[in-house]
Formats: structure tokens, sequence, C-alpha cells
């Protein structure tokens, strides 16, 4: 699995949004200053956030973007999935037919074990689990 900046983008995004959680919504300028994503790109990510229900966007000058649920319960897993796709390692995994061998092969096992590792660590790890790493680095940041 390759995360593309997409999904590095999202989860930056998420975690800013984690750390605001309950303080009301965030302007999308304030995460793509803090999180260092351009933001025409972010703007596009949110959309995707908000259609996978993990967020909700306030338009006007007092608008901006928070978190719908709470970050101790949006696991990385179902980020990754909504801004990727499959977490799968290859595509035989998730369609049989897709395999030229006929399930002969002596790779499939390994894809699968490669694919139930990521999947574990995915849902073991919270948005808040990751906001909470974030902390003591965003408290040393200095901004202009």
């Amino acid at each position: 699995m390759k995360v593309s900046t997409k999904g590095d983008y999202g989860i930056r995004a998420l975690i800013e949004l984690a750390l605001h959680y309950g303080s009301g919504t965030i302007q999308s300028a304030e995460i793509a200053a803090r999180q260092r994503i351009p933001e025409p790109y972010l703007d596009q990510i949110l959309t995707s956030l908000r259609r996978s229900g993990f967020i909700r966007s306030v338009r006007g000058p007092q608008g901006g973007h928070e978190l719908i649920r709470d970050p101790l319960s949006l696991r990385l897993r179902e980020v990754i999935e909504a801004l990727e796709g499959s977490l799968n390692p290859i595509d035989c995994l998730e369609d049989s037919s897709a395999c030229t061998r006929g399930g002969g092969c002596a790779q499939r096992g390994v894809w699968e074990e490669i694919r139930q590792a990521t999947t574990a660590i995915l849902d073991r790890t919270t948005v808040a689990d990751l906001a909470a790493r974030e902390r003591p680095v965003a408290g040393g940041r200095y901004y202009i």
C-alpha cells in the first residue's frame, strides 16, 4: 500500500481538525498554513472528507470546517479507504478473477498477510492518536 499526497494531506487536515475538536469551525486557510498544504488542493480534499461523513463545512465569513465525529472513534482505516480506496496490495485479493494463476499462486499468502497487518495497524490507530502525537510538535511551531 502506498499513500498518495491526497491521503497524506487528508490525514493532516483531520489531525488539525482533531486538535480543534469541540471548539467550532476552523477555516481552510488556517488548516493549509498549519499543515503546509496548498489551499486549492486542500479544498478538494475537504470536499471528499465531507462526502465521506467525517467533517461538516459552514459557508460564510464565520464559516470553516469541523469534525462531526469524535476523533477517538475515527479510525485511520476509514480515512485511508475513503481517500485512497482498497487496502489490498494486489487486485486478486479483492477480485479472484483478476488472478491469472487460478488461485495457485505462491505469492497470494504473503499479500494476504500484508493486507491483514496493514488493516490491523490502521484499525487500531485513530485520528485522536495522531493528534496526540502532533501536539508536542504543534506547540513548537512558529508562524508569521
